[in-house]
């Protein structure tokens, strides 16, 4: 008689890595996150979202986060069990001292900047913690139709 238990789904999956402050870099980023996303069978409909959050918070990190021999890092965390499934983005470098904007503050937008306005876009909330000793990540919050 086999007694093989089956064990439940794991509650939280989660990926991180460093990453070298480079425009290679942050691609890699993009592209780590989505090879994980589907590893982890998300929906194509969060797996694109998610690439272009990745793609944007990793592109600043590289841009106006960059501290000469600092890497960026990038984590992932999917908590399927939860309804909806939540998906958290981070992604953190060594400038604490360079705080992006609040989406929608009125700023000069013709060279750039519109970045975190399609993050507040596609995520469901973001914001930006301090990061000791002297970094800062930013958090991007997607919700999921439905679990794993």
């Amino acid at each position: 008689m086999d007694h093989t238990a089956s064990q439940p789904p794991s509650p939280t999956l989660a990926f991180r890595q460093k990453l070298s402050s480079t425009r290679r870099g942050a691609r890699l980023a993009r592209l780590l996150a989505v090879t994980e996303l589907h590893t982890w069978g998300l929906s194509p409909d969060v797996t694109d979202r998610a690439e272009l959050v990745v793609a944007e918070l990793a592109a600043n990190a590289v841009l106006h986060g960059h501290v000469p021999g600092r890497d960026f890092e990038l984590a992932l965390t999917y908590t399927p069990l939860t309804r909806p499934g939540r998906l958290h983005i981070e992604v953190s470098d060594a400038r604490g001292d360079l705080l992006p904007h609040p989406a929608g503050e009125e700023r000069d937008l013709s060279t750039g900047g519109r970045g975190l306005t399609l993050v507040a876009l596609l995520a469901d909330h973001w914001e930006t913690v301090e990061r000791p000793p002297g970094g800062k990540t930013v958090r991007a919050e997607l919700a999921t139709l439905s679990g794993i």
